[in-house]
């Protein structure tokens, strides 16, 4: 089952304090980036955050899973509601996270 666009573009309100966060459609389901990195994903109306070792610290309890198969786990953030602690969590992992790939030119 697909994303809703109507999910994502909450999941990107909700992190919004994190910096400046964007979505991206990926093979039917949604990238979501914060200043130009890319810190999770969203399928199946579900936000799945990269793991990072700062991100591991601050989850009490993570829940790791692929978010489709075949995928690498990461962290299922199943509560969106807390907007302070989700801009603490990517910001915490930022660092960690690879820069954007720039496109080869042709």
């Amino acid at each position: 089952m697909a994303s809703s666009p109507d999910f994502v573009e909450y999941v990107c309100t909700q992190l919004a304090l994190a910096g400046c966060v964007t979505s991206r459609k990926m093979f039917g389901e949604y990238g979501i980036y914060c200043d130009d990195k890319l810190i999770g994903l969203v399928c199946d109306n579900q936000f799945f955050l990269k793991p990072t070792k700062a991100a591991r610290e601050q989850i009490e309890n993570p829940v790791e899973v692929p978010p489709y198969p075949g995928a690498k786990p990461s962290f299922l953030i199943e509560s969106l509601d807390d907007r302070e602690e989700l801009a603490r969590l990517v910001q915490a992992g930022w660092p960690e996270l690879p820069a954007k790939k720039a496109k080869k030119k042709q």
